[in-house]
């Protein structure tokens, strides 16, 4: 359900604002998206796994947090970067 490290390093290279940039709200943010699918793809197979249904609630959470941040600081960056993530906002 994890995503592996070769892909966090890839959404990390992708999102990045600056050279040594690995955790900025935008890298957060992708890397909790792509958890959050990985685990709703988890779920759709799993219906009774209430668990990481906590887990995913928690994420989400975290992300919609993150974003509320974005928004109310960064209004262009939030934008730019819901359209890369594909959310709905």
């Amino acid at each position: 359900m994890a995503i592996t490290q070769e892909r966090k390093n890839e959404l990390i290279s992708e999102f990045k604002t600056h050279e040594n940039d690995t955790g900025s709200a935008d890298i957060q943010i992708a890397i909790l998206t792509e958890e959050i699918n990985n685990l709703n793809k988890h779920l759709s197979t799993h219906k009774k796994d209430h668990h990481s249904r906590r887990g995913l609630m928690k994420m989400i959470g975290r992300r919609r947090k993150l974003l509320k941040y974005m928004r109310d600081n960064e209004v262009q960056r939030y934008r730019d970067l819901i359209t890369k993530l594909g959310l709905r906002r």
